[in-house]
């Protein structure tokens, strides 16, 4: 399956990096990783979504990876990041979204799938577009460097879809946070509890088969 490397740029001039592994079909999907994390994280992933004719774009959020370059020559290192600089990675998201547009796709087709502090941003980028009719998070949290999601959940609209995986006693903070908001959220929704499946991305390890399960789902709901 060939890739291609692909980079742009957010409104704020972050330059950004991303693995964009293209097929036949009309619909996509956006990546997420968590921290710390790559996109190199999702690659397992990258063939299940495309056998059900998913377009995967998987990026390196700020400060990680490739995408460490910033306006004026700044060097970005999420590791020094502030909560209001990590909350800024929303913008990388965005911009992602629009790579796609840009590439012919419908934003109503394109899923938003996260992991951990990446499923925050997944669901903020949901609540603020109402385009967004498909999420999937991963190990949520009730608060990853303030991005909180309660209230995130209840500006999800009906005819939005949020399946919700975690990884059960052994990340139980993400297991709990996810239980709070499949009961919270007013929409098409999913929960997955694993079995001690760990935390993120991790779970694919554990858990191989959650990943034929999620591409179900998004073949599912965006047909």
């Amino acid at each position: 399956m060939k890739s291609e490397e692909v980079m742009f740029k957010t409104e704020d001039g972050v330059e950004v990096a991303g693995d964009y592994y293209p097929a036949s079909g009309k619909r996509a999907a956006v990546l997420l990783h968590m921290m710390p994390a790559t996109k190199e994280s999702w690659r397992d992933f990258f063939s299940k979504l495309n056998e059900k004719g998913f377009s995967a774009l998987a990026i390196d959020l700020r400060g990680h990876g490739k995408s460490t370059k910033a306006e004026g020559g700044r060097v970005l290192n999420y590791e020094k990041f502030s909560d209001r600089e990590h909350q800024e990675s929303i913008k990388d998201v965005e911009a992602a979204a629009d790579f796609l547009t840009e590439k012919g796709f419908d934003p109503k087709s394109v899923a938003f799938i996260g992991a951990s502090i990446g499923a925050n941003l997944a669901l903020r980028y949901q609540a603020e577009h109402s385009q967004a009719r498909c999420a999937v998070l991963l190990s949520p949290g009730f608060d990853y460097r303030g991005i909180t999601m309660e209230p995130l959940a209840e500006k999800i609209r009906k005819n939005q879809f949020v399946f919700l995986v975690a990884g059960g006693d052994n990340d139980e903070y993400s297991s709990e946070t996810a239980k709070k908001l499949y009961e919270t959220l007013d929409c098409g929704k999913k929960l997955k509890i694993l079995e001690n499946a760990g935390h993120g991305t991790n779970m694919f390890f554990v858990e191989p088969r959650i990943m034929d399960e999620i591409a179900g789902v998004l073949s599912d709901v965006l047909q």
